[in-house]
C-alpha cells in the first residue's frame, strides 16, 4: 500500500456513518449484511447508505456480492490488514518487543 491508498482508506473511515458501517461489517464476517439491513441499522436512507458503501468499496474496505436479488456487503479483511500493516510498517524502530502489546490486543 502506498501513501495515496492509505489516505483514501483513512478518509473513507473518517466519517461517523462509514466508520460505524465498517465496524458493523467486521462484526458480521464472514456472512456480511444486505445493504437494506445496514441502512435500517443506522436509520439512514438507502441511497445515502449506498453512497457510503461505494466510498468504502473504492477505498478497498468493503466488497459487494450479489446473492439473488440482494447485494450483500462484507468487510474486506485484506484491505484492513494492508492498511494496518502500512501504518505499523516502521513500528518500534526495529524493536519488535515494543509492538507486542499492540499485536496481543489485536489477537482474537
Amino acid at each position: 500500500m502506498d501513501s495515496d491508498a492509505a489516505i483514501i482508506a483513512l478518509s473513507a473511515l473518517a466519517q461517523p456513518t462509514r466508520l460505524a458501517t465498517f465496524k458493523l461489517l467486521i462484526g458480521h464476517e464472514p456472512g456480511g449484511l444486505p445493504a437494506g439491513e445496514i441502512a435500517r441499522t443506522f436509520d439512514v436512507p438507502q441511497n445515502t447508505m449506498s453512497a457510503h458503501l461505494a466510498i468504502l468499496a473504492r477505498a478497498g474496505l468493503v466488497r459487494a456480492d450479489r446473492q439473488s436479488r440482494q447485494i450483500i456487503y462484507r468487510a474486506e479483511i485484506g484491505g484492513l490488514r494492508t492498511l494496518m500493516l502500512f501504518l505499523a510498517q516502521d513500528c518500534c524502530a526495529g524493536s519488535p518487543e515494543l509492538c507486542a502489546p499492540l499485536i496481543a490486543e489485536l489477537a482474537c
